[in-house]
């Protein structure tokens, strides 16, 4: 059950890292990279890990989530020659519980990102919505920005369809990102939540990933690769390795997560080929 018309362009499941997100502290983890210098230290260990996309988050001075453009602008300017030209880097509109939509398009359309990751509730949370998200989708085609839109229930992922089936999306040109489990304390998803998303119809769009929070991260992981999806994963959301001793830092993370898709016969995807899975370039 791959869920995609293109077929995964030759079975190669992407590896997303992200790294921070817009909730977590020192407090949580002393080696989660916040500020710029962090992120850039470390870039590198993570794509040689096994990343191929690099899932961002900027914070202010404050160490609060942040959508500023310049600041991403110019983490993306130092960011390339650290991790070479194919390594996607993707921004978040996030809202983090700080900012409304019309923030986050104004970010988006300001920082112009070659990938970027939008929860359709806060983008387009109403019924209504329909003709201002697709106007909003074309932009980004035209301006040749790879969305990923995140879905965090059914409920969601049925109003995107609905819309597909509409015509008012294009379904086919789609990545989407499936959360399972929300952000909260303690939180634990479980490789059964991604049955909430995959029913018995084939999933129209280009290619999906999944997302999961605690422990059981790569096991949620595993499942989505051998289903056909791609995997997110990092101390965004997590901190454990399947062992359930807590990771050191993103990098060891993300290699054990690549070591246990290898383990499985998952061929993960190089940046390159990320980049053409999503038509960036």
């Amino acid at each position: 059950m791959s869920g995609t018309n293109e077929k995964q362009e030759q079975a190669r499941t992407i590896l997303a890292v992200a790294p921070n997100g817009s909730r977590r502290g020192k407090a949580d983890h002393p080696a989660i990279p916040l500020t710029r210098d962090e992120i850039l230290r470390e870039a590198a260990e993570w794509r040689d890990a096994g990343a191929s996309v690099l899932h961002l988050h900027v914070r202010d001075r404050d160490g609060r989530h942040s959508l500023d453009a310049d600041a991403y602008a110019e983490l993306f300017d130092k960011l390339r020659p650290i991790v070479g030209p194919e390594m996607v880097l993707q921004m978040t509109t996030e809202s983090g519980g700080i900012f409304g939509r019309e923030a986050q398009i104004e970010a988006l359309k300001a920082v112009r990102p070659e990938a970027v990751s939008l929860a359709l509730r806060e983008i387009a949370p109403e019924e209504c919505d329909a003709a201002e998200f697709a106007a909003l989708l074309g932009w980004m085609r035209k301006e040749r920005i790879a969305p990923q839109i995140i879905l965090y229930d059914r409920a969601d992922l049925n109003r995107l369809l609905a819309w597909a089936r509409q015509g008012d999306v294009d379904a086919s040109a789609l990545s989407v990102l499936f959360v399972l489990g929300r952000y909260s304390a303690d939180q634990r998803s479980n490789p059964v939540d991604l049955l909430g998303f995959l029913g018995v119809e084939t999933l129209p769009f280009r290619d999906w990933m999944v997302c999961a929070f605690g422990p059981n991260e790569g096991r949620c992981a595993a499942l989505a690769a051998l289903l056909g999806g791609h995997v997110r994963a990092g101390f965004e959301n997590n901190f454990y390795l399947a062992s359930g001793e807590v990771a050191q830092s993103n990098a060891e993370l993300i290699g054990a997560t690549a070591a246990m898709l290898k383990a499985l016969h998952v061929n993960l995807a190089a940046p390159a080929d990320a980049r053409a899975l999503w038509r960036i370039g």
